[in-house]
């Protein structure tokens, strides 16, 4: 186990008896960041090998909000939302990092094998082997770290991922955010693009706004607005705007002063699926760039790339997120397209 591990931290890592002891019960809430039961996703971790662990992660085949994808495979999203809460769980109880530090992602990626998202007739049970490395210290405090994933599901390699990450004391958190620690949501949300052109089904669930919706302009708006694939107020554009509803529970889980790194992420896949006309494609790879904080209270422009295609068929495209007249976080984002399976 890691030296940097602290003696007063409250134990969890316990579970010595195999890998079926990894999927009896969640861990505490709080560990990962999470005030909902239902979303902790997380149900057990032990010590492997030096700065090594094995973290279980169960998916269930409903969730309320990333839901089957066209019925037949987990959607993906639930593995980034694993990384995440694998992450934060080892920086409290594997390197001592107090309750109520910040922790500010800088990058964070995911791939996953199509077969590794398949549904079957149970929840899949998924061992995560999190690597701690690049591990920051300053007067015995850990300021960063990064975390190397390689997720197995029944044995199998399903996928990999990686985070790093920034650890902030409250008081320091206070001062680098001052007024924005008090920030919210603008009060009118801008009109959301069709569910269907990005795989949802209600419109609560959408976090694409249509351009020109009444949002308010952001500088360098009306530059993205002339980017190929459609026109300012077409739901086909290249250029959307991020819509931001703190009252949804699952993306809002409980109140923060910014955009939520998962609902990032989210918009980057919701984008490439309106891009590509592809509102069923599965998304297999996302690799997350966060150069600042998404704000709450600024329009923020979400405008995706014209995209690639590989030898395998998969289409990957960069989505950019501006907003006051910078990018504030780049995407890549890589989806297979289902059609033919679906046929």
């Amino acid at each position: 186990m890691s030296a940097l591990v602290q003696a007063d931290r409250q134990e969890f890592l316990t579970l010595e008896n195999g890998e079926v002891d990894l999927f009896e019960r969640t861990v505490p809430r709080w560990l990962v960041h999470r005030a909902a039961v239902s979303e902790v996703l997380i149900t057990g971790v032990r010590p492997h090998r030096r700065d090594v662990y094995r973290v279980g992660a169960q998916w269930a085949r409903g969730h309320s909000y990333y839901g089957p994808v066209a019925g037949r495979w987990h959607d993906p999203m639930v593995l980034a939302e694993s990384i995440r809460q694998a992450g934060l769980l080892l920086a409290h109880q594997a390197l001592g990092i107090a309750q109520g530090h910040q922790f500010l992602t800088k990058h964070t990626s995911f791939e996953i094998t199509e077969e590794g998202a398949r549904l079957a007739g149970a929840p899949a049970n998924v061992v995560l082997e999190v690597t701690l490395k690049d591990i920051r210290c300053r007067r015995e405090h850990v300021v960063s770290f990064a975390c190397d994933v390689l997720a197995h599901r029944d044995g199998t390699l399903i996928g990999h991922g990686y985070a790093a990450s920034d650890c902030v004391a409250p008081a320091v958190y206070r001062r680098l955010r001052g007024e924005r620690a008090e920030a919210r949501p603008a009060c009118t949300l801008v009109p959301a693009v069709r569910p269907e052109l990005v795989g949802r089904s209600k419109e609560f669930d959408v976090v694409l706004g249509v351009p020109g919706g009444g949002a308010g302009s952001d500088q360098g708006f009306d530059v993205l607005l002339g980017a190929p694939g459609g026109e300012a107020g077409d739901d086909r554009s290249a250029v959307h705007l991020l819509r931001v509803d703190h009252t949804h529970p699952v993306l809002f889980d409980h109140p923060v002063d910014h955009v939520p790194g998962m609902l990032v992420m989210e918009a980057a896949r919701q984008a490439a699926l309106a891009r590509l006309g592809l509102p069923q494609g599965l998304l297999v790879g996302c690799d997350a760039l966060f150069h600042r904080y998404v704000e709450l209270d600024t329009p923020c422009v979400v405008s995706a790339s014209v995209p690639t295609v590989d030898e395998l068929g998969r289409r990957s495209l960069t989505v950019e997120f501006h907003q006051s007249g910078s990018v504030a976080g780049v995407c890549t984002v890589t989806i297979l397209d289902t059609a033919a399976q679906l046929a």
